[in-house]
């Protein structure tokens, strides 16, 4: 076997586990919201995972409210705090186009259920995919060196 041959064939052996950890991490967070909130009925398990939603929401929130105030901390030079701001808030804004984007295709998997249940299958999403951007944002900037500790 040719050495480029081999090293694809342990690349593409190798990519599963990666992405299974981060698909694992994510669907855990949308699975454990379809779980909890399976205990009611259609209408209950409904109005229970828009409440994940909006929970989720608010800790995405927090969690990009900490990394501003992170940032405004982090050793560096002002021009690129300001820079990292900047980038965050394109960040934020490109990452709900693409949560609002994903949730309405994986409700469109619903196929032709009733409303509700496609509504649910977008309110988990949101749960899912907000969970992991604010675990994200927390593991990004978590090793940001700031003017405290550096003191």
């Amino acid at each position: 076997m040719r050495i480029s041959n081999l090293i694809v064939l342990t690349g593409a052996l190798a990519l599963p586990i990666f992405s299974e950890n981060v698909w694992a991490t994510e669907l855990e967070s949308e699975q454990a919201a379809l779980e909890e909130c399976g205990a009611y009925s259609q209408a209950g398990m409904r109005e229970c995972l828009a409440q994940k939603s909006r929970e989720s929401g608010a800790a995405l929130r927090r969690a990009e409210e900490q990394a501003i105030a992170a940032l405004s901390t982090w050793d560096e030079d002002a021009k690129f705090i300001h820079l990292a701001k900047q980038k965050l808030r394109a960040s934020s804004k490109a990452y709900e186009r693409y949560r609002d984007a994903q949730c309405a295709f994986a409700a469109s998997l619903g196929g032709g259920a009733i409303g509700n249940a496609l509504e649910m299958r977008r309110l988990s999403c949101q749960v899912g995919l907000n969970n992991a951007r604010s675990k994200q944002l927390n593991t990004d900037l978590a090793a940001l060196p700031s003017l405290k500790s550096v003191k």
